[in-house]
């Protein structure tokens, strides 16, 4: 699937299913982007991602034929959105998105002028992505995570922003956010339901799209049954320890 191809689908609020990376392993990125997923994300902010990893793994995902690659950047800054497309990314996750003028610097970031202040030098993406402007902006989603108290506060006027794709729920932080003590606190359960589905809702409404992170695949089945547009698999890290102790438990059955 193509980036312009994967936009038209994110931008319709088709449903898609996507994986997280935050290991620079390019082999292994190349072998996940090759079953099926219609998105791989490299994790630039909590991933151990550096700028060569990031480039390797963007280049592993295009080998891989089927998915498209994003990035979640380190921040909203426009040097991180603007390499993270050079290198060929298909659409920026952005996080720590609190209000509406943070999802609009965002997308102007990642839009060519007169559209955004997007600075042209598209070293590699102009071989997948462009390179004329107006084609490589129709081809780049912007998304906003929604993870803080001001960013849920200000959930409408951030999915009324111009140019805004999307909207990504970050689970863990939202927790915080909404009073959890930790990530998954079941005491702030309720609470935090209510919060998905205002965002979730929100998004609808807008006409834009809406994804959420998640541990497992039938989280993630949940969630597009529940109405959201996207769902993540997360993360090759956990998933590679989770198989290993299972195969450590089942060698040490007897």
């Amino acid at each position: 699937m193509t980036a312009a191809e994967f936009a038209r689908k994110i931008r319709n609020r088709e449903r898609a299913v996507g994986y997280w990376v935050v290991l620079d392993a390019p082999v292994a990125t190349e072998r996940l982007a090759r079953l099926g997923y219609d998105y791989v994300t490299l994790d630039r902010q909590h991933g151990l991602i550096g700028d060569a990893g990031l480039l390797s793994n963007l280049m592993a995902i295009d080998a891989g034929g089927r998915s498209t690659g994003l990035v979640r950047v380190e921040s909203g800054d426009p040097a991180a959105i603007g390499r993270a497309l050079d290198f060929g990314a298909g659409g920026v996750i952005v996080p720590l998105v609190d209000t509406a003028e943070d999802a609009a610097r965002a997308v102007s970031a990642a839009r060519y002028p007169a559209a955004g202040r997007r600075s042209y030098g598209p070293m590699r993406s102009m071989l997948r992505i462009g390179p004329a402007p107006a084609e490589a902006d129709d081809s780049v989603l912007v998304l906003a995570m929604i993870e803080t108290p001001r960013g849920l506060a200000g959930i409408e006027a951030i999915c009324a922003t111009p140019g805004l794709d999307g909207v990504y729920v970050g689970p863990s932080d939202l927790c915080l956010a909404v009073g959890g003590r930790f990530p998954g606190d079941p005491e702030v359960a309720g609470v935090f339901e209510e919060a998905l589905e205002t965002i979730r809702t929100t998004a609808e409404r807008a006409g834009i799209a809406a994804g959420i992170h998640n541990p497992g695949g039938e989280q993630a089945a949940r969630r597009l049954a529940e109405g959201f547009t996207f769902a993540t698999v997360a993360s090759d890290l956990v998933h590679l320890e989770q198989a290993a102790a299972a195969h450590l438990k089942a060698a040490r059955s007897e």
